[in-house]
């Protein structure tokens, strides 16, 4: 890959809202977009060519899954994750950080925090690794991703202030040696990662400290980590316009369908989430109105699609009765039915909040979406 990732601000509607473009070595990204999540080299249920069906424009891989198991290396010697999972658009990997911290949480003594890096134990098997800024960069390089993304620390909510603190300053340092690290020649974006917590002043230092290293884009890190909603909604509030108008604004993690609409008119050109493809697996299916749980008795009988507006395969061939019961006969089928309405749900919104932007009635679309999700309730 040699091309040089740039991104186009196209349009910003009177509330804040961006509409840009953002160009990679495998293609082009509209924004704001939701990247689906495809941890260990699959989006869970559906194939690549599923993928493309629904819209998906570029996916999201995971650093520690895929160093794990099946490695790097090997990876890379078979052409790449691109190669690997038959996936000819723009994918993310995030460094891996998110899921030393969390899955090494439910292991005392799993993760030791040091200077130089990270040494945890894995989930799989309890052999021990050690992840470092410059590693991280270098799995994620012979991955061959599209953008890469810092190693940083995670705190945990809630955290004390100094606490905060002191990891914030850990991450900065932390992203310097990332920067210092990759290989530009190759073509592949870097993020940096704000951190902060709740503390609106350590999240203007955080991001202060990244812009001033010049990053590809950026991205916000530490929310919907536990804490209620207003707090991460105060958060995206001013921590946006914190980061550069040139460059793509990334919320990490981030969420429901009202957090996506929220984050947008705050500014936020890029997320990613777990929740339309686990929520699938576990029976709730996304709609205009409101969620909805295929799993209940009244949907026995019932000859209707999921959505009456939604036009992905799922709704346009299949019934609510049908899904219920292949979800309660656990076959397998349901389980991608259902993961191509709700991937296909979140691309679809998406879609409609770029045309919003792109006509400056972006508010008026808020209003709307509020309003439908609070009058019919499924």
């Amino acid at each position: 890959m040699t091309a040089t990732p740039f991104f186009e601000l196209l349009h910003t509607d009177p509330v804040g809202a961006r509409r840009g473009r953002f160009h990679t070595p495998h293609g082009t990204v509209e924004t704001p977009i939701f990247m689906p999540v495809g941890t260990a080299g699959t989006v869970k249920t559906l194939s690549s060519a599923d993928l493309h069906t629904v819209g998906a424009q570029i996916i999201l891989g995971n650093t520690y899954h895929l160093f794990l198991r099946p490695g790097h290396t090997l990876i890379a010697q078979l052409g790449g994750l691109h190669r690997f999972m038959n996936w000819s658009g723009p994918i993310l990997t995030d460094s891996g950080g998110y899921q030393v911290f969390s899955l090494g949480a439910a292991q005392p003594g799993a993760v030791r925090i040091r200077e130089e890096g990270v040494v945890f134990r894995s989930h799989l098997d309890g052999s021990t690794h050690f992840l470092s800024p410059e590693t991280a960069i270098q799995i994620q390089e012979a991955l061959g991703a599209d953008i890469l993304m810092q190693l940083d620390e995670c705190p945990p909510h809630p955290a004390s202030r100094s606490y905060l603190a002191q990891s914030l300053h850990l991450s900065l340092r932390w992203a310097g040696r990332c920067l210092a690290a990759r290989h530009p020649e190759r073509g592949q974006a870097l993020f940096g990662i704000v951190q902060g917590g709740m503390e609106a002043d350590l999240r203007r230092e955080s991001a202060e400290g990244l812009v001033a290293m010049g990053f590809d884009g950026y991205a916000l890190g530490g929310l919907s980590v536990g804490e209620p909603k207003e707090q991460m909604w105060e958060v995206l509030s001013y921590a946006p316009a914190l980061l550069p108008t040139q460059q793509p604004r990334y919320l990490m993690g981030v969420g429901k369908p009202e957090d996506l609409v929220q984050g947008v008119a705050c500014g936020i050109d890029m997320f990613d989430c777990v929740l339309p493809t686990r929520n699938a697996r576990n029976g709730q299916l996304l709609t205009r109105h409101g969620p909805m749980n295929i799993k209940q008795a009244r949907f026995r009988s019932d000859a209707g699609p999921v959505d009456e507006a939604c036009g992905c395969e799922t709704c346009r061939h299949y019934s609510r009765a049908y899904l219920h019961h292949l979800f309660r006969s656990k076959e397998i089928s349901g389980l991608r039915l259902m993961t191509l309405h709700n991937v296909h749900y979140y691309l679809q919104l998406m879609a409609q909040m770029r045309l919003a932007i792109q006509q400056g009635e972006f508010a008026a679309f808020r209003r709307h979406f509020f309003q439908q999700r609070s009058s019919e309730p499924v």
